[in-house]
């Protein structure tokens, strides 16, 4: 046994780790009982892989495979239209089950979450493992879909245990048994290891987690930066990265992208989708009071290359009205006449806080303050109505088309059958989703 971690108890702290099991795709089996047991692969729209069952995975398709591909290793394949509205419906009710566990949760993802179990052996009169269990089996009953569970001292440990069993596995990693979950595992499979860090270490004879644990800690510290020092910590069974409950409300950057099919050569329509992007990343940006000092665009063609050009902006903002024309520029340098086009992108970058922008002698102020004013204006109706309700000229061709049309974009059931008190302007943000399986 390792002496390092001799002297660890066996739980000091206890963080989980939760993985859905290939989610989009358990979603839709949860939804259309008569799909499970079969493979079933979501991204019609996209015309590749977006995520696949176990069934699926079993005959070996993988993520980004692209359709045409498909057929040839899985002939029986069911291939759907991505629901992400549907599926977000599923993460909302599968985090609102792990609070009734722990008021601490972590949304990590759209179907990954943290959880501090620290302490509650005492509520659950059970150890750590049954809570790990009752919350397995509580999702599977009330949504119809299989996690993944690790439960070990910190959380790059606990996502070692959610991935050393899938489907449906628990894992537990207690301080005494941390290096026999470490010994085999590629340094490269660790959570925050990139490829050239691995190669890195690899130099230096590193080539597992648990070598890596073992390296010195003057090694660590003269020749690692700070995330990877942390992560050497956590492997150790040293808890370095809290369990963070707060919603996200700081950001270095926003993008918003959006993919169509079929691509597209029309010049105004897909400037319009750009705009609409733009429309996009600035209601977020005014949502959190931020404003931008630089704007990236990028378009990407059929045969899935891109390009992209990053813009300065002569003063911070967040209002669309004042960027259309720096975004026309980028847009005429990048886009190519007779190239079908699948996707636009923005990404606002350099945000700083709108309360902190200082305005120079030369700025029309009184424009300002009336442009400020008609954006607090569109937000309102906005929020009242359903975003986009007042929209802006740029981007109404999109309404022209489908964002996914023809064969490979089946409308998804969520745009199909709405809710009582819904309409396709104004959808409810349900926080519960009752399914019977």
């Amino acid at each position: 046994m390792n002496d390092q971690f001799l002297s660890l108890s066996s739980w000091p702290r206890a963080i989980l780790h939760l993985d859905a099991d290939a989610f989009f795709a358990s979603c839709e089996q949860a939804i259309h009982p008569e799909l499970k047991g079969r493979p079933v692969i979501t991204g019609k729209e996209r015309g590749i892989v977006a995520a696949a069952s176990y069934e699926a995975k079993a005959k070996g398709v993988q993520r980004g495979v692209r359709l045409s591909d498909v057929k040839k290793l899985c002939p029986d394949a069911v291939i759907l239209p991505s629901d992400y509205e549907t599926y977000s419906l599923f993460s909302v009710r599968m985090f609102e089950i792990l609070r009734r566990f722990s008021p601490d949760v972590e949304e990590y993802s759209i179907d990954e979450a943290f959880v501090d179990l620290t302490g509650l052996r005492r509520s659950f009169h059970g150890p750590y493992e049954e809570i790990a269990r009752e919350m397995q089996e509580t999702i599977e009953r009330e949504l119809g879909i299989t996690v993944s569970v690790g439960v070990s001292l910190s959380k790059v440990l606990a996502k070692i245990g959610s991935k050393h069993k899938k489907p449906a596995g628990i894992t537990m990693i207690p301080g005494r048994e941390i290096h026999l979950f470490l010994r085999d595992l590629p340094v490269e499979k660790v959570w925050g290891i990139g490829p050239n860090t691995a190669a890195f270490l690899n130099k230096h004879n590193i080539r597992t987690a648990l070598q890596f644990a073992r390296a010195d800690e003057r090694f660590v510290e003269q020749n690692l930066s700070k995330p990877y020092r942390e992560i050497w910590h956590e492997l150790n069974g040293r808890s370095v990265y809290p369990v963070t409950v707060e919603t996200k409300d700081r950001y270095q950057s926003i993008s918003k992208a959006k993919t169509f099919t079929p691509a597209s050569m029309d010049e105004a329509f897909v400037f319009a989708q750009i705009a609409k992007n733009l429309e996009n990343a600035c209601i977020k940006a005014r949502r959190y009071r931020l404003a931008a000092t630089r704007l990236i665009v990028f378009l990407r063609q059929q045969d899935y290359t891109s390009s992209g050009v990053e813009l300065k902006l002569t003063r911070p903002t967040a209002y669309p009205a004042e960027l259309f024309g720096l975004l026309r520029d980028g847009f005429q340098r990048l886009f190519r006449p007779r190239t079908p086009y699948r996707q636009t992108g923005v990404v606002l970058c350099g945000l700083v806080p709108e309360s902190g922008i200082q305005y120079t002698l030369f700025e029309d102020t009184a424009r300002i303050e009336k442009m400020s004013r008609v954006y607090t204006a569109v937000d309102e109706v906005s929020k009242k109505f359903g975003k986009h309700t007042i929209q802006h000229a740029a981007s109404l061709a999109t309404k022209l088309q489908a964002q996914h049309e023809g064969e490979r974009g089946d409308v998804p059931l969520r745009k199909t059958g709405l809710f009582k008190g819904e309409s396709k302007r104004q959808r409810l943000g349900l926080p519960v989703l009752n399914i019977k399986v």
